[in-house]
């Protein structure tokens, strides 16, 4: 059962609950009851591919993400081949087992509100 708060709730990105880093990404975390909600700032050159995969020991993101792309490109395929890119004001969705890449010359920045970051990266 979803935990429910009989209060008011804030908090902001300005000041994370948790923070973590990898390789060309920075992910800042904010808890609301049992939803995570996080701000994903990929790197110019980041892929999850040569960024997670190796020491995460997946095949591909393990992750599935509804999320909201504040600036940037980033470009997402699926494990059937689909591929899609997302820009700023772009609202998206990409199952588990994806691939996903930054585009361009500037870093991605996404919200995402649908996946559970809290697990990212970890090893399965």
């Amino acid at each position: 059962m979803a935990e429910v708060s009989e209060h008011l709730l804030r908090k902001s990105f300005d000041r994370p609950d948790e923070t973590r880093t990898y390789k060309d990404l920075r992910i800042d975390l904010l808890h609301l009851g049992d939803l995570t909600v996080s701000r994903n700032i990929y790197r110019q050159g980041w892929k999850f591919s040569s960024s997670v995969e190796p020491w995460a020991e997946t095949s591909g993101c393990q992750t599935r993400h509804t999320f909201y792309v504040l600036s940037g490109h980033i470009r997402f395929r699926t494990q059937s081949g689909e591929e899609l890119e997302f820009g700023p004001g772009d609202l998206g969705f990409a199952p588990a087992g994806h691939e996903s890449w930054v585009v361009g010359s500037e870093s991605a920045e996404i919200v995402d509100f649908g996946g559970c970051m809290c697990t990212y990266g970890q090893r399965l």
